[in-house]
């Protein structure tokens, strides 16, 4: 049997941060690889950042986007497969981006024919 797709949307709350320091970076890459080697299986497409700026189509035409006066911004995005919600929300739970203050990740089945 083949395992479920997930669609994993990782969202942040708006506004600046301090970004970190070179230490800082090297734990959270140890910790962002290690994680990456537990659930290799897991991992369809790794995704990426999205950047700030894009565009919103729609019947009527295409604005600016996205919205800026959303609370929650949208900063990117992962695929992976699991035999179940259960075992995605585990994959999603340890990895390095929960953790940060004020993320979380939306986990959506991807349905395919």
């Amino acid at each position: 049997m083949s395992k479920q797709k997930y669609l994993c949307i990782q969202r942040s709350q708006g506004g600046k941060c301090e970004p970190p320091s070179p230490a800082d970076m090297e734990k959270m890459f140890a910790v962002f690889n290690a994680w990456r080697e537990k659930y290799q299986d897991n991992l369809i497409d790794m995704g990426g950042k999205l950047n700030e700026s894009g565009k919103v189509v729609s019947a009527d035409g295409a604005t600016d986007g996205p919205f800026v006066e959303t609370k929650e911004i949208v900063g990117g995005y992962m695929i992976i497969a699991a035999e179940s919600m259960e075992e995605a929300m585990e994959v999603v739970r340890e990895s390095p981006g929960v953790g940060m203050p004020g993320s979380s990740v939306e986990i959506r089945p991807i349905d395919t024919p």
